[in-house]
């Protein structure tokens, strides 16, 4: 039978022409399991942008400030990645996943009670610590890769990421069951909500528990899980204490770091700033709506047909992709007043960021043992943080100084900037590189 080579950290192996057929019952039932994780889980990061700048409002008596929880938020984000991805490279996924979710419970605990309290101290409080809760479930993506040998990998991190659709049609009904709750107790609506995210993230904390053995575990004895997957002998595997500066001297990593960091800071711009072009063009609220909707279809509806076309053609093509396609969503964003136009922009902004966070992500995992891969991630995350704090502030002040157009532009520019470095990035095939640091090649 013909087999496919790969080379990752000095191991190489092999996966049969046969390993195209059916997923492992084991890796199927947790690939189910951290999916609905990621579905529940994200409702709470959609209801904070749903809710927070209503509570500010309400708490604060103020619209000057409503901004602020969705930057704490970011800021929790920011803080919690590298931190949990060293957690998890050292004690596994799976404890990273509960602690996540417990955090998340905390913070949903104490926004709900900062409406009772009216308390606009509790509220930062509680959305720093959503915010933490938030940023250390997105090990969730280290956890997919690890269970599935390079040339499916990309496949089964979009099974994964298509949960976070799920999660989108989540908070609208916890939305809708906190209003119901309401009006039957007499109780405020908004904290309401936060209570009942309780109920929703609960069967996500056994959905955490029921994931077993360890994904990390899985990733060290690929060959016992995939009976097509053979792998050599240990030929100089990555150490567990590498880190962030040894990350930076690898060629692959630097792709894959700045490729996600300008997607993720391009895509946070064209977020906060399309309502902003909508609201110029007179469009409606609910119209506003409905085309960031379409946007987060674009982030994670295609993810299994990405990932399964990162698997077949390559990383780098695919970053290549999409980087270009969400460039050209950016600058068409502001080009016209046209509602359909307009839509078409953010929902290429979303497709083009997918077709990066698949394949970055994969990228480093490839690059990566699984004693490092979590931080490897977290760093990637983190670099990516500070790009969706700085590029929306940034696009404030772009909108004064030069109009809506220089936001496409800028976008646009933001999302093409990689593409320098992108081009040096050696794969020989999808998941063998030709690097191994930043002298090479």
């Amino acid at each position: 039978m013909k087999l496919s080579i790969w080379r990752i950290n000095g191991r190489a192996g092999t996966v049969q022409a046969g390993s195209q057929s059916g997923i492992p019952p084991l890796i199927r039932r947790n690939t189910v399991y951290i999916a609905l994780v990621q579905a529940l889980q994200g409702s709470g990061g959609q209801l904070a942008i749903t809710l927070g700048a209503l509570m500010v409002v309400r708490l604060h008596g103020s619209a000057s400030l409503a901004g602020i929880g969705g930057s704490i938020l970011g800021a929790g984000r920011f803080a919690a990645a590298y931190p949990t991805g060293k957690f998890t490279d050292a004690y596994g996924r799976r404890p990273g996943m509960v602690i996540s979710l417990l955090v998340s419970l905390v913070g949903g605990i104490l926004l709900g009670a900062s409406i009772a309290l009216s308390s606009f101290l509790v509220f930062l409080v509680g959305m720093a610590i959503l915010g933490l809760g938030v940023g250390a479930g997105r090990q969730l993506r280290v956890a997919a890769v690890d269970m599935y040998p390079p040339a499916r990998r990309a496949e089964g991190l979009g099974y994964v990421l298509t949960g976070s659709i799920v999660g989108a049609l989540v908070a609208p009904m916890v939305v809708g069951g906190g209003e119901l709750l309401a009006r039957l107790t007499g109780a405020d609506a908004i904290g309401m909500s936060w209570y009942l995210l309780q109920v929703v993230l609960a069967p996500a904390m056994i959905f955490a528990l029921l994931v077993r053995p360890d994904p990390k575990s899985i990733a060290a004895n690929l060959k016992h899980y995939w009976p097509s997957y053979q792998l050599s002998a240990k030929t100089g595997d990555a150490t567990s204490a590498a880190g962030l500066s040894t990350f930076l001297r690898h060629r692959p990593k630097q792709v894959a770091f700045v490729c996600y960091a300008t997607a993720q800071g391009t895509m946070s711009l064209m977020m906060v700033m399309t309502p902003l072009v909508m609201s110029e063009s007179g469009h409606s609220v609910p119209s506003i709506s409905l085309t960031v909707a379409f946007h987060v279809l674009g982030m994670f509806g295609f993810s299994i047909p990405l990932g399964r076309l990162v698997d077949r053609v390559g990383r780098k093509p695919l970053l290549g992709v999409g980087l270009a396609v969400e460039a050209a969503g950016a600058i068409l964003v502001p080009t016209t007043a046209s509602y359909l136009v307009i839509t078409l922009g953010l929902f290429l902004v979303g497709i083009g960021w997918s077709a990066v966070n698949v394949s970055s992500t994969v990228l480093l995992a490839d690059t990566t043992s699984p004693e490092e891969r979590g931080r490897a991630i977290g760093a990637s995350d983190t670099f990516a943080g500070v790009f969706s704090i700085v590029m929306p502030l940034m696009g404030g002040f772009v909108v004064d100084m030069s109009g809506l157009m220089a936001i496409g532009i800028l976008g646009g520019a933001l999302a093409l900037a990689p593409f320098p470095a992108l081009v040096r990035l050696q794969e020989r095939s999808p998941g063998q590189y030709g690097e191994t640091d930043s002298s090479a090649g």
